[in-house]
């Protein structure tokens, strides 16, 4: 009885070995996109009031694994029935980042900032429901967070089969593959929102560290950097999460559809992604624009 409990743990121990391994590649691979994830979700956790920032930030770590719980089994499943389909999700997703960070862009080049009286006539006429807007970027955030969700299963389930092979485990390869995906999901998710609630929340770190050290000595000084750094590093963040999204969607254009990756062979990947990128969102854009209008017009009485 007791040699046949201890050799059940040596089983796990065993497959808890099997996995650090192919986690480890995983996570090497999916290194780049978890950059690109941090950058993309920083932007869109700023923004709120002091208050809220946490809350939101949690709502959307919630939505975060939500989605992951959603995306491994349907990997799996799909992965089974008809793996193409994948590839098919993935560049629609890659579509849907194109189309926000060329949104962003176009609306930074092209917005129109009203002056004086504008500002007072709308101000009389519109009222900003706070709790709206929050609502509506954390669904953004989230919807955001599923295509780069998607990318880095479908990442780490790649990465999982090649650390499999190296390995020769004993053990079922779907099972090494499961359980890898999802310390790789959980880790991704955790890693990539901790970094953030650190990011969002310099300004009172360094008020803590003003008020304990008395404003004075170098804490006094890292306190006062800390303070002043937020708002520069929340513009860097909006400008590095634009540029992440239209890198991850050519990315995704790039590895994922043959007669893009064999195109423009002499370009540098990165200025090739960035195009692919720009043009995916620009198409984006004119379709779902375009179709805006013509729903306007349809509808209109």
């Amino acid at each position: 009885m007791a040699s046949g409990f201890f050799a059940i743990l040596d089983d796990i121990a065993a497959l808890m070995d099997d996995v650090a391994v192919t986690s480890k590649i995983a996570t090497q691979k999916t290194a780049g996109i978890l950059g690109d994830d941090l950058a993309v979700n920083a932007e869109k956790a700023t923004g709120f009031l002091s208050s809220r920032e946490i809350p939101v930030l949690m709502k959307i770590m919630k939505g975060s694994f939500v989605n992951k719980l959603i995306i491994v089994p349907i990997v799996f499943l799909l992965e089974w029935l008809y793996s193409p389909a994948i590839k098919i999700i993935l560049i629609i997703g890659g579509f849907y980042l194109a189309y926000e960070g060329v949104e962003k862009i176009v609306e930074f080049l092209f917005h129109r900032e009203k002056k004086g009286h504008e500002v007072i006539e709308e101000s009389d006429d519109i009222v900003e429901d706070g709790e709206v807007a929050e609502k509506a970027k954390v669904k953004s955030a989230i919807t955001t967070d599923f295509i780069l969700s998607l990318e880095i299963v479908i990442i780490a389930l790649a990465a999982a089969k090649d650390g499999y092979e190296v390995l020769k485990s004993q053990f079922d390869p779907f099972l090494v593959e499961v359980v890898t995906v999802s310390v790789v999901s959980i880790i991704a998710t955790v890693g990539v929102y901790g970094i953030v609630a650190l990011i969002v929340r310099m300004d009172d770190a360094g008020f803590k560290l003003i008020k304990k050290s008395n404003d004075k000595g170098f804490f006094g000084k890292l306190g006062h950097l800390l303070v002043k750094a937020l708002p520069f590093v929340i513009k860097a963040l909006g400008v590095i999460g634009t540029i992440a999204l239209i890198l991850v969607a050519g990315g995704i254009f790039d590895h994922n559809i043959d007669q893009l990756h064999h195109a423009l062979p002499t370009w540098h990947d990165t200025l090739k992604q960035v195009v692919f990128g720009l043009l995916g969102g620009l198409i984006a854009l004119f379709i779902i624009n375009g179709g805006k209008k013509v729903y306007a017009l349809a509808t209109k009485k």
